[in-house]
């Protein structure tokens, strides 16, 4: 039972479910539902798909991440980023409004799906830490501009295309000269509005005497609002005689199940699309779930998570759909209007179901301004250029790797800016843990504690050389530590031990370990014996499974001050006098208090 509990979380929440939970679930799917419609048909439009699309999209993916999701608070469908990513890997393989298109995004997201869930039954989520958040918060930020840039031609009524900010500007530019004015006033227009629906409207409608509760739906209702509006004008008007385009006849209907095409090279073409797209929204999914979690003290599993997120990719494929992650808008409104269970969404696939079957009729007439101006207001909410500025003071390295994400992805779209994320964050990562730090440490006087010579008041002795290394060892940075160590034993020809102090080595994989023995070897033909102190349990244990400690020149301690007594207990006497002197046989090393 409690494998099935594990890949089936209803099974848990599911066994405690009670009426007023059901209540609170409803009133959250009916915000939800109101919200995602029209984020739906914007989205797909987004993705070169026909608008219902987006509306399929959004039915049995919820249902399916009820089944298997663990976050309870989060909204499964259609976003922005993946809308932009399933733009650019199925636009390369065929032109928009055909069915070798919409076959593409299929199985993309089928694809998607299915490397999720293996993804989740292996227990790869680590593999998604290659993703540093300076890098998602990069790729996201540059991600909205592009998203934002694209939408221009819909607000102006005008042709346009391009991959990257620079196609997509030069292309408007060009045909600026066409510029449908009537649309223009359409998409300004929505376009404030929304921004003031966003910020404005519930303390407007607060300081009126509406209830808080009340308010705060009828904002997030804005976007509906400017739906019915825009296209009833249209329809009374005639606007689509005039030039205005229009979302045009959406098919009524629930999606009839389908099939992802099975093309082998179709499939291999999409398959590094597919992995980009897994993680990103993996990433972006896991992000939300656990910060909603948290607040409720609650938990998710991220394995389970990455079926969650695969089922519902597999789901949306034989709906008809396109890949689906966790959205972080519609999450944190399905959170604060009171979700309680994955079931929210389960009753917002309802609710879609219904306006797919009944109110597709009423949107013929909708204006694409308006779908351009929703899609606009959301993805500039997740553009955070401020970012830059707080990672620059912080890590230079990883304002590298933010800076140069934004610039690639921007300048060459977005499958190769993720991609030059990734190999940063990689290589940045390797290239600061090849030189880890390394400090020759001294007994605080009075204290058992060990601190750094140059940053603290401590006394050394001149037989013990004692190196704090800061960081675990591996192949990177095995030769520098080898040559660190020559280096001050050569500084130091009074030398008679090294202690290799390692509180902070979780690991030393082969390499090190050979640089170990070396080292050992080395010191040994030198007259100088070399000792360990403070290594951990595991890495003793890996240790202890080889001839290393018979062979090693001195000895292995518990904790540092024990190797001071056994090795200088002179300078270990002198260091328990609060006011040390220097004597023959010890030094005392000041430095910066911190």
């Amino acid at each position: 039972m409690s494998l099935f509990k594990r890949y089936l979380p209803i099974l848990t929440w599911g066994a405690s479910y009670t009426r007023d939970t059901a209540t609170n679930d409803l009133v959250a799917a009916v915000i939800v539902t109101i919200m995602l419609i029209p984020q739906s048909l914007a989205y797909a439009l987004l993705a070169g798909l026909p608008p219902e699309i987006g509306l399929y999209a959004s039915i049995l993916p919820l249902v399916a991440y009820a089944l298997f999701g663990t976050s309870r608070a989060l909204a499964v469908g259609p976003v922005a980023v993946v809308s932009l990513m399933t733009a650019s890997a199925v636009g390369e393989l065929a032109a928009q409004g055909t069915a070798e298109y919409l076959g593409a995004a299929i199985a993309l997201a089928f694809l998607s799906g299915l490397m999720l869930v293996l993804m989740g039954v292996f227990r790869l989520g680590f593999l998604a830490n290659l993703l540093s958040h300076p890098v998602i918060s990069g790729f996201i930020t540059a991600s909205g501009i592009i998203i934002a840039a694209s939408q221009l031609k819909h607000i102006f009524g005008i042709p346009s295309g391009g991959h990257n900010l620079y196609e997509i500007v030069v292309s408007v530019a060009s045909h600026l000269g066409e510029t449908n004015l009537i649309t223009l006033a359409i998409g300004i227009v929505a376009t404030a509005f929304l921004f003031w629906v966003r910020k404005g409207l519930k303390p407007f409608l607060v300081a009126r005497g509406l209830r808080p509760r009340l308010a705060d739906i009828l904002a997030k209702a804005g976007p509906v609002g400017a739906v019915a509006v825009t296209t009833l004008v249209a329809a009374a008007f005639s606007l689509g005689d005039k030039g205005v385009r229009l979302v045009g006849d959406i098919p009524a209907g629930l999606p009839t199940p389908t099939l992802p095409p099975f093309d082998a090279d179709l499939w291999l073409q999409l398959a590094g699309p597919a992995l980009l797209i897994s993680v990103i929204g993996f990433v972006e999914s896991v992000s939300v779930a656990q910060t909603l979690a948290a607040k409720k003290r609650q938990r998710i599993v991220p394995d389970q998570e990455l079926i969650g997120l695969g089922a519902s990719n597999i789901a949306a494929a034989v709906s008809g759909g396109y890949p689906v992650t966790g959205g972080f808008a519609r999450s944190v409104v399905n959170f604060d209007a009171g979700a309680e269970t994955p079931a929210a969404g389960a009753y917002t696939a309802v609710g879609i179901a219904l306006a797919t079957l009944f109110l597709t009729p009423l949107l013929t007439n909708l204006p694409q301004a308006t779908l351009a101006a929703t899609i606009i207001v959301a993805v500039l909410s997740l553009v955070d250029l401020g970012a830059l500025k707080r990672t620059f003071l912080y890590s230079r390295s990883d304002f590298a790797a933010m800076a140069a994400t934004i610039l690639v992805t921007l300048g060459f779209g977005v499958e190769t800016g993720v991609v030059t994320g990734v190999v940063l964050s990689i290589a940045l990562y390797l290239y600061r843990t090849s030189r880890p730090h390394m400090a020759v440490v001294g007994i605080v006087p009075g204290t058992e504690h060990f601190r750094n010579i140059k940053r603290h008041v401590v006394v050394t002795g001149s037989k013990v050389l004692t190196v704090r290394v800061d960081e675990s060892l591996y192949f990177a940075n095995s030769r520098y530590l080898e040559d660190r160590i020559y280096e001050l034993v050569a500084e130091r020809p009074e030398i008679e031990h090294v202690v290799l102090m390692c509180p902070a080595v979780n690991e030393i994989d082969a390499s090190a370990f050979e640089s170990l023995e070396e080292i050992n070897r080395r010191l040994s033909d030198s007259g100088v014996k070399f000792h360990l102190s403070e290594v951990k349990g595991p890495v003793m244990d890996r240790l202890e499974r080889t001839d290393f400690l018979h062979h090693l020149s001195g000895r292995v301690f518990l904790t540092q001050y024990q190797a001071l007594c056994a090795l200088d207990p002179h300078t270990a006497h002198v260091s328990e006098a609060r006011t040390p002197k220097k004597s023959a046989h010890s030094d005392v090393w000041a430095g910066p208090e911190i």
